[in-house]
């Protein structure tokens, strides 16, 4: 399976490193970036071959398309011409796989990926939502590609993408806030900030842990039985409830479902 990645950012390396560390033959994967230093970068560290010229793409069962998503429709434009049948990943947030398809002449064998930061350390979560022109081999190719950042989740409808996009794309960023806000509490509760740090950090790791290693009790059972009647973890729950917390926080992730569907219409138009 040979790989082209166009853009070798933050994302595309998380995969690339992804891969690596499954065992995969890192010489059947092609990066293309304008930038010189990062192209040095790639290659020495993952040992794939990297180069500026966009034409190599053609010779690729898959190519994932890494750049920004305001740089996507001038690319699909000029990429439409070295296509024949291979597997186009985009993982440009808002970018539906109507507008890629049309741009690209009509190609469809697409599927649409929103990734998350978590990626970098193989941690990740990918919803991909494949179109009608992707065959059973390519969506296999594809969760294997994505696997290599860590979690996947198929969806099929695209309209999940953003909602995807809003949860766990942005989710992350949702977390750090969290863990924040925590930080300056133990701060402001005297300790230094490499403890508060430290207090912050593992709290919302053991946490995650213990919950993923519950998975079948809910996330609300599993707050009640640390929330002891009259205690101190009931006072700060109810501070929260009172100050509306969890509605502002759906509210939030409802916000970023319908910029994510803005950004896709106002890229999308042309």
């Amino acid at each position: 399976m040979k790989i082209s990645f166009i853009g070798g950012g933050n994302m595309a390396r998380a995969i690339i490193g992804g891969l690596k560390q499954k065992g995969f033959n890192m010489a059947t994967i092609n990066v293309i970036e304008l930038d010189a230093a990062k192209r040095e970068e790639l290659t020495n560290e993952f040992g794939v071959h990297a180069t500026e010229h966009l034409p190599s793409v053609a010779n690729s069962d898959i190519i994932v398309l890494a750049v920004k998503p305001q740089q996507l429709r001038d690319l699909a434009i000029f990429l439409a011409s070295f296509l024949t049948e291979q597997l186009v990943i985009s993982i440009a947030a808002g970018i539906t796989c109507a507008a890629l398809s049309r741009w690209l002449n009509g190609y469809n064998a697409i599927v649409r990926v929103m990734p998350n930061t978590p990626a970098q350390i193989q941690a990740g979560l990918s919803g991909l939502y494949a179109a009608e022109g992707v065959s059973i081999e390519q969506r296999e190719q594809a969760d294997q590609l994505l696997s290599a950042a860590g979690t996947t989740l198929w969806v099929d409808d695209e309209s999940k993408i953003d909602a995807i996009t809003a949860i766990s794309g942005s989710g992350p960023a949702y977390v750090f806030y969290f863990i924040e806000a925590l930080e300056q509490a133990a701060l402001d509760l005297g300790f230094d900030a490499d403890q508060a740090r430290t207090l912050s950090l593992q709290t919302f790791l053991g946490a995650s842990q213990l919950a993923a290693s519950q998975a079948d009790i809910p996330a609300e059972a599993l707050r009640a039985q640390v929330t002891s009647k009259g205690g101190t973890t009931e006072r700060a729950i109810l501070f929260m409830e009172q100050a509306d917390i969890k509605p502002a926080i759906i509210q939030a992730a409802h916000a970023a479902a319908e910029r994510a569907r803005e950004l896709g219409e106002q890229l999308g138009k042309d």
